[in-house]
């Protein structure tokens, strides 16, 4: 597999990657170690709550798509990290058996200022279930190696 630098990763949609099936027992096993509210741990409870049913938590959500950037593309990339998440949305709850997808877009990419050996590449995804509904979206900037030669260009 080839490894990915910061020229690998132009502005417009990167792929799309998934599905990622999750089960209720997973949705409970995460929500009873890390988010512990009754409409991610039991159906009677999370039918009675304002999701009309069981639902994954968020932060398991966020999990999920961290497994699948890794596995589509993160895996083979020369990244240096994150320096964090800049925007964060739940727009609807998944359930039990969904079939979630992710859609990811390079919305930018620039040579670092102060290092001009790396870049920076924002990503925009947006993670969906099997019918299209978007359950989640973020954008999240990476550090990335440049390739070779161009990482030793000190004027970029």
């Amino acid at each position: 597999m080839n490894r990915l630098f910061f020229e690998d990763f132009q502005q417009g949609p990167l792929g799309r990657f998934g599905p990622r099936r999750v089960t209720a027992e997973e949705i409970r096993e995460f929500a009873a170690e890390f988010d512990p509210q009754p409409m991610h741990l039991d159906e009677a409870a999370a039918s009675r709550s304002l999701l009309k049913g069981l639902a994954g938590s968020g932060w398991h959500l966020c999990s999920i798509i961290m497994r699948m950037m890794f596995d589509g593309f993160i895996g083979r990339t020369a990244s240096l990290g994150s320096p964090g998440v800049n925007e964060l949305r739940w727009l609807a709850p998944f359930r039990p058996d969904d079939d979630i997808m992710l859609d990811v877009e390079v919305t930018e990419a620039r040579v670092s200022r102060s290092r001009p050996t790396t870049g920076i590449v924002m990503f925009r995804m947006v993670a969906s279930n099997a019918s299209g509904q978007a359950l989640c979206e973020l954008t999240s900037p990476i550090i990335v190696e440049r390739r070779g030669e161009a990482a030793t260009d000190r004027t970029g």
